[in-house]
Order: C-alpha cells, then sequence, then structure tokens
C-alpha cells in the first residue's frame, strides 16, 4: 500500500511539473503567448481599436495565442501587467506611453517576459517601445489645417502629456507654420484619452476663441472635439484611423496609422527571435502612416491645396523630408 501512494505521489508531481512548463515557442504544439492591454475600448474607432485588429491579425496570420484587456487604468497598468506575466504570457504589450514606466518594474520582477509599449521611450533587455510616427501625419495635417483656415487660428487636442503625444502638438504647429508662419495654434491635454465630454469641452474653448479647424490625438476624447467641431458648423480632421463617417459634413481628412501593422510587427520580431529591447519608430518612410482619402470633401479644398498635401506627403514618403521629433513643447 505504501510502495502505491509513493508510486501514485510521483506520478502527481510529474504531471504537475509537465502542467506548469512553458513549452517553448517554436515546438509542433506551441504557441506564443500574447496579451495586449489597452487604455480605452477596443471598439473606439481609432487608437484602441487598431491594436485590437492587430491583435487578431498576428492570431490569425502567426497562430499565437491572444488576450486582452481593455480600459486599463493607469493605477492598475502594474497589477494586470504582473497577472499576465505570473499566468506564463510570452510577450505582454502596453498600447500607450503611460505603460512605459509599469512595464520596467514589473519586468524587473518578470525578466523572461517581454514587454513592448507603443508610444513610449522605456528600454531595457526586455522592454521594447514601439512609437508610429504620429508626428508625420500631423504635420500633413497642420499644413491641411493652415491651408484651409479663414480665421488664421486652428487648434488641436491632446490627451494626457506626454513624449509621444508633445512630438504629435508640436508636429501639428510645424506643419501648419510651414504654410502660414504667422498662424496661430490652439492646443490642449484633456488629462484622459477616454472622457469624450472633456474632448468636446475643449473643443468649444477653442472654437470661442475663434479656431475654426479642430485636430485630435486623444483617441475617444478626441471625438468629443469633432462632434464640437461638428455642431459648430467649422472643419475638423481625424486622427489614427479614417474617422471620416463619425461626421462626414465636418472631417475633411484623417492622418491613418497602420496601428494594426505596428502591432502585428512587434509580435512577428518577439515570435522570430528578433526583439530588441530598444526605441523604435516607424512611420511614413515605413509605410506605417499615410492620410485618408478626402471624400465629401474632394470637391471641396481646392485642387492646388490637395496637389501641395500630395507633394508633401510623399516628400516624407522618401525621406526628402524628416519631420523633427521634439519631445517637449517650445510654448
Amino acid at each position: 500500500m505504501k510502495k502505491l501512494l509513493v508510486l501514485v505521489t510521483v506520478c502527481l508531481m510529474i504531471l504537475g511539473a509537465i502542467g506548469c512548463s512553458k513549452a517553448p515557442v517554436g515546438g509542433d504544439d506551441a504557441k506564443l503567448k500574447v496579451a495586449l492591454c489597452v487604455s480605452g475600448p477596443v471598439n473606439d474607432g481609432g487608437f484602441c481599436a487598431g491594436a485590437y485588429e492587430g491583435l487578431l491579425l498576428a492570431e490569425k496570420d502567426l497562430n499565437v495565442q491572444v488576450s486582452y484587456t481593455e480600459n486599463v487604468e493607469i493605477t492598475d497598468i502594474e497589477a494586470v501587467f504582473t497577472d499576465y506575466a505570473s499566468q506564463g504570457y510570452d510577450l505582454i504589450i502596453g498600447h500607450g506611453f503611460q505603460f512605459g514606466d509599469p512595464a520596467l518594474k514589473v519586468g524587473e520582477k518578470y525578466p523572461d517576459t517581454k514587454f513592448v509599449c507603443t508610444n513610449a521611450s522605456a528600454k531595457s533587455e526586455n522592454v521594447a517601445s514601439y512609437e508610429l510616427g504620429g508626428k508625420d501625419g500631423s504635420y500633413v495635417m497642420g499644413a491641411l489645417a493652415a491651408y484651409m483656415t479663414t480665421s488664421n487660428k486652428i487648434g488641436m487636442i491632446a490627451g494626457m502629456e506626454g513624449p509621444s503625444q508633445i512630438k504629435i502638438i508640436e508636429g501639428y504647429k510645424m506643419g501648419a507654420k510651414s504654410v502660414n508662419p504667422d498662424i496661430e495654434v490652439l492646443y490642449t491635454f484633456t488629462g484622459s484619452f477616454t472622457d469624450v465630454a472633456k474632448g468636446k469641452d475643449a473643443a468649444v474653448a477653442m472654437i470661442d476663441s475663434g479656431a475654426d479647424v479642430i485636430a485630435h490625438c486623444a483617441n475617444q476624447a478626441g471625438m468629443g472635439g469633432i462632434k464640437a467641431a461638428q455642431e459648430a458648423g467649422i472643419l475638423a480632421t481625424g486622427n489614427c484611423d479614417d474617422q471620416y463617417e463619425a461626421a462626414p459634413d465636418t472631417i475633411m481628412c484623417s492622418d491613418v496609422w497602420s496601428t494594426p501593422g505596428l502591432i502585428k510587427a512587434a509580435i512577428q520580431d518577439v515570435l522570430e527571435g528578433k526583439f530588441v529591447g530598444d526605441f523604435h519608430e516607424l512611420g511614413m518612410a515605413a509605410g506605417m502612416v499615410d492620410i485618408a482619402p478626402y471624400h465629401d470633401f474632394e470637391d471641396k479644398i481646392p485642387q492646388d491645396v490637395k496637389d501641395n498635401i500630395a507633394k508633401l506627403v510623399q516628400s516624407i514618403k522618401d525621406g526628402k523630408l524628416e519631420v523633427p521629433s521634439v519631445s517637449e513643447l517650445t510654448d
């Protein structure tokens, strides 16, 4: 009887060890386990939705096992990262610059887990930052706004203050001033990527100050700005995705980020053993940023303006114009 109990115990120990072990990536039945964390809902029609789409593309095309958590508050990031790491996920992606510092902190405790943060600057042996060159798209949108304004005053609504958001604001300002050095560019941080009301209030304040074109880089909150522009009967530009359908009579164009492509590329780097704990920036020249069609504004925007914008986009894609990366506000 004692021999039987010993045998059963040994078997249970072996089975337990097998059950807790993590199969190496590349085995016949092994799958890379990838988790995505986003600050807003995955159906926000922009920033978060693009990341989720990239995760699904990786699941389909790269045969990885995926999971995600949406609406992650800043105060909860470390806990969410820790939970995924403790479950044995191979790669954890935090979508947004606010995930950078928590990734470094949790990454120290889980050195075998790789972390990728988008639009951040965090880097270590197992933490990498992948940034879409949003400054390229905002530069073009700033130029377009400068061509189309009649009040010589335009506005940009941002989310939470940080290097990646500042780069977009400064890109927008530089693009506008390349067309008209005397143009006034208003900007504000809502302190949120999800509060639509704050985005709308920020836009209303800009409109009351004379702005007649509104841009945003505030995800879901930015949609409030577009709504305010629509109600005021002025122009707006979209961000991250072609947001034309949100306000066809208001959004004359959008800068489009290939967020799905960025997420998939990061996952593929890990899958193929090419992960490097460093900062990686991919913009128009890398095919990750572009502009959307003009849709209903095709006949409303003067042809010479469209021609100038097309030349501007091509010059950035060709590398003839490199939009400066400015991570501190210039005024």
